[in-house]
């Protein structure tokens, strides 16, 4: 376990929304712990989603990260071991598209094996696009992976092609859903995007259909990620919005949090159906809870989504630095974290120009 004494004391906090016998947590500027590490384990994804990578971008001239750039399963397991000392308590993995990271179940062995300073295994969770997902959830449960979360943005081939760029049919994401259940991951979430005038007619058939599965659906506004997804504010569906639509088909009841920070509002229907989600990234800004930390493919800490830059942690990694240094970067970096950047865009008057300028990373390298 790495020491902890080189950190400055003042900023380890003793805070609400730690799990019990977590005596302290990172804070940033803002007061804001850091509990959760998302790492991107691949830059490549085998569909082309029109709201994170675009066909036209990510065409088959673009260059991808060459494998030696990408950090090896080692070096991902020591990095976590730095951000689980100083507070980290969940760890999603990402993409790109995660299942195509070979042999994906060997790090997620290593990394249910990590544990938080008082002893409590660290949650390993994972979001996928599902295309893989039969073939390999029976081995990720078996790994130690605790929850999986499926993008799944329409339920009609047609809709499904048009959101995703391919030739994938929906049935085989359904299948994907299906494995991951019968493998005992429980609940399995899925997240679906929604456009307007793309797949908003969708938001009902997608709630008839996962009522009463097991399944919490969890309904996205489309979000201004990165510079090259062509994003409008008139084509956001809002969170009140998708609320409304389902309230006229179906009493709901909404549903306190799971914990501090957590993204997703939660409603459950009044007839025991089941429960849903709607995660208001762009009319409810959470940026005042995130405990979000981001690991690149290639070993760059973000502090936000919609960061412009990140901090290089491959470089002192393989330049021989320690655990202990290693944790002193991670920590002084998270103590100078400013980030609020949906709040910004939120009270802008002119919606990523003003707030915000200059380039942001595309989600596809750092993950969602």
């Amino acid at each position: 376990m790495t020491d902890l004494s080189t950190i400055p004391s003042a900023a380890m906090q003793a805070l609400p929304g730690m799990p019990r016998g977590e005596p302290t947590s990172m804070v940033d500027t803002l007061g804001r712990p850091l509990h959760d590490l998302r790492i991107s384990v691949t830059d490549r994804c085998n569909l082309r989603c029109t709201y994170c990578m675009p066909r036209e971008v990510f065409d088959r001239n673009h260059v991808f990260l060459p494998r030696a750039e990408l950090l090896s399963f080692e070096e991902i397991a020591r990095l976590a071991g730095s951000f689980v000392a100083l507070g980290v308590h969940k760890i999603r993995l990402t993409g790109g598209e995660p299942l195509l990271r070979r042999n994906l179940e060997q790090l997620v062995a290593t990394l249910a094996g990590l544990h938080t300073p008082s002893g409590k295994p660290v949650e390993i969770t994972l979001t996928t696009n599902g295309v893989l997902l039969s073939r390999q959830a029976q081995a990720l449960k078996d790994a130690g992976l605790a929850r999986v979360s499926v993008s799944l943005d329409g339920l009609t081939d047609e809709i499904f092609s048009r959101m995703s760029d391919s030739a994938v049919p929906v049935s085989t994401v359904l299948d994907g859903i299906a494995a991951a259940q019968r493998a005992g991951f429980a609940p399995v979430k899925v997240n679906m995007v929604v456009k307007r005038g793309v797949n908003d007619h969708e938001i009902i058939p997608m709630a008839e259909h996962f009522r009463n599965s097991g399944v919490v659906l969890r309904f996205i506004e489309y979000m201004d990620v990165g510079n090259t997804n062509g994003w409008r504010m008139d084509e956001v569906v809002t969170a009140k919005e998708i609320l409304e639509q389902l309230a006229a088909r179906y009493p709901i009841c909404q549903v306190d949090p799971n914990y501090i920070g957590e993204v997703a509002e939660r409603w459950c229907y009044a007839d025991g159906g089941g429960e849903i989600g709607v995660i208001a990234s762009i009319t409810q800004a959470f940026c005042q809870t995130c405990t979000r930390a981001r690991l690149s493919t290639d070993g760059k800490l973000y502090t936000c989504l919609f960061a412009g830059n990140g901090m290089d942690l491959r470089a002192p990694l393989r330049g021989g630095a320690t655990d202990q240094e290693l944790t002193a970067l991670i920590a002084e970096r998270w103590q100078r974290r400013t980030d609020r950047y949906s709040e910004l865009r939120q009270a802008a008057t002119q919606p990523l120009t003003s707030a915000t300028p200059g380039k942001k990373i595309e989600m596809s390298y750092i993950g969602g």
